[in-house]
């Protein structure tokens, strides 16, 4: 199926099927989070959120849709956590607002990371702690762990085992030969799955379209070190504030050169206490000082590890660009971004990057050095898997369109049948029976905004009217008409914003609002408000159109007297 087509609702699920339903992740990078379903239980692998772009206004983060489960909740055996990262586990408050006693299944770094969030929600959750080897039956589902390395320690892949047939997801990986804490994806578990019989192979599309392998993590670490030996002034790394492995380099690299680190942010003091705690985090000793000290220390001994490496707003790097957070940026000072570009962040990262260089620092990110290696598989690693899995089914997840696309091109390159490639989206129905995977179906599956204290009540139509409101401006018209007489009484009065300079330029349009307004009382006096607010609109929205070259937001109001 190509992505993009749509489909009827699915017949109804048969005993002894499986069926996988993603409510995100597909055609986004982000809000990952999948269904699996069998007889009348469901097991939900990974719950994520994905950040807003520059269209939509207001929001703060966007949540899987739950609605295909929600009147279901009773019925979910559990939640299984690939990993650590806000993409797979940000979601999860808003899912145990509904139900707080789902069971939530992940490694011991991945449950200590939304144990602390669950905690500003003030919700206790029921966790299960697994590693790698381990496998636990949860209601029809036998699932069985297995390591993988990614971009944050304690990534696992799931095989989840069932009568319809086994299903391995991949979570987020890569194929890094030389990981900083030696936990490699474990290859040998992925032959041995293979060999007993991998019906359908859900894997990781975000670098399908990069040749080669991906770089190890551990070049960085003499990048940064050469970096901070040239620094002569303070170095500032912006990462996201899970990276343990990059956060651990630039550590070594500071000790190395005789600088203190600063943890600035609350998501990285959180984590990385939490990281150093759990073992996942070596700290030098007497390594570390707190933001309050920073300025009792000479420029050229200071390290400050902040997170906005995507140019979020609110973020330290981004409140250090605009001079409104307590460090000062000084002509001198190094900014490294230690950090890839998520799609759609591109604007706020360079804006990001020319305040920063307008404060006279010098920037350094992954263009011009190597300060960042990807966390995912690219298509070398991506053949390997399927020469060594040979699944009978291939379902390419989490990435944008393009992404799933050259991943079901590099399996078909292996030799799956391409009718076995199942290229899917989000609401997406795929049902496995006994052995062989096929699309059946579409559900209702939208984007849940979250604004504010407010979490769905924010539709694509709001979204529309703030871009209008931001990028055309705001025209009111205020008339009040007597239907007895057939004239205007007042007005009409425009008050416009963001449109014009003044208001006197909508002088010209006044009399012939006036005029289409009397003609339409006239000529039919039954005419409701909303039908004479119509009339306002096209008059002034025409004329708007024509002479000012824009289309503005415009709310007529029709009073009688």
């Amino acid at each position: 199926m190509a992505p993009g087509s749509r489909l009827s609702a699915p017949p109804a699920l048969k005993p002894g099927t499986c069926r996988i339903v993603p409510l995100g992740g597909l055609g986004e990078v982000g809000r990952n989070m999948t269904v699996f379903e069998l007889d009348g239980k469901i097991l939900i692998v990974d719950c994520g959120v994905l950040f807003p772009e520059e269209h939509q206004p207001g929001v703060d983060l966007i949540l899987p849709d739950f609605s295909y489960i929600e009147d279901r909740l009773d019925d979910v055996v559990g939640v299984v956590l690939t990993h650590g990262h806000e993409d797979h586990i940000g979601a999860v408050p808003y899912l145990l607002r509904l139900k707080a006693d789902i069971p939530l299944i992940g490694s011991t770094l991945t449950l200590a990371l939304i144990e602390a969030k669950l905690e500003e929600h003030r919700i206790s959750p029921l966790t299960l702690t697994v590693t790698e080897g381990d496998t636990e039956h949860l209601g029809p589902f036998e699932c069985e762990f297995v390591a993988v390395n990614h971009s944050i320690p304690d990534a696992l892949a799931v095989a989840i085992k069932t009568q319809a047939g086994t299903v391995l997801h991949t979570g987020d990986f890569k194929m890094d030969q030389l990981p900083l804490d030696g936990r490699i994806t474990d290859l040998r578990a992925f032959a041995r799955l293979g060999e007993d019989g991998v019906d359908l192979f859900l894997t990781d599309s975000t670098n399908a379209e990069v040749p080669g392998f991906t770089t190890t993590e551990k070049e960085i670490g003499s990048v940064l070190e050469g970096l901070m030996a040239r620094a002569s002034q303070r170095v500032i790394v912006a990462s996201f504030a899970s990276h343990v492995h990059r956060i651990q380099q630039v550590l070594d690299a500071a000790h190395q050169h005789g600088r203190k680190v600063c943890f600035v942010g609350r998501s990285m003091v959180r984590n990385m206490g939490i990281a150093a705690k759990l073992g996942y985090l070596k700290v030098p000793e007497g390594i570390l000082v707190d933001l309050k000290q920073v300025d009792q220390l000479p420029d050229d001994q200071v390290v400050l590890m902040c997170t906005g490496s995507q140019g979020e707003p609110m973020a330290a790097l981004s409140r250090m660009a605009n001079g409104d957070h307590r460090i000062q940026l000084n002509a001198g000072d190094l900014v490294i971004l230690a950090s890839s570009l998520i799609p759609g962040n591109e604007t706020s990262v360079f804006r990001v990057v020319n305040g920063l260089m307008k404060l006279g620092a010098e920037v350094v990110h992954k263009g011009m050095a190597k300060v960042h290696v990807s966390g995912h598989a690219s298509q070398g690693e991506l053949l390997y898997c399927y020469n060594i899995v040979k699944p009978t089914h291939v379902m390419p997840v989490h990435g944008e369109t393009r992404h799933l696309i050259a991943n079901g091109k590099i399996a078909e390159s292996t030799g799956v049948p391409r009718e076995n490639i199942l290229l899917t989206e989000d609401g997406s129905v795929v049902d496995l029976t006994d052995g062989v995977a096929r699309v059946t179906g579409q559900v209702e599956c939208g984007f849940v905004y979250v604004d504010g204290s407010s979490i769905g009540e924010i539709t694509d139509a709001d979204l529309k009217d703030r871009q209008v409101l931001g990028e055309e401006g705001f025209i009111s018209i205020i008339s009040v008409v007597n239907r007895q007489t057939g004239t205007i009484v007042s007005g009409p009065d425009i008050h416009a914003r963001g449109v014009a300079e003044d208001d006197s330029v909508f002088d010209e349009v006044k009399l012939k609002i006036a005029r289409a307004l009397e003609e339409a009382v006239q000529s039919n006096a039954d005419h409701t408000t909303h039908q004479l607010q119509q009339v306002v609109r096209r008059v002034i929205g025409t004329w708007v159109n024509r002479k000012l070259r824009r289309r503005p937001m415009i709310v007529p109001v029709v009073l009688e007297a």
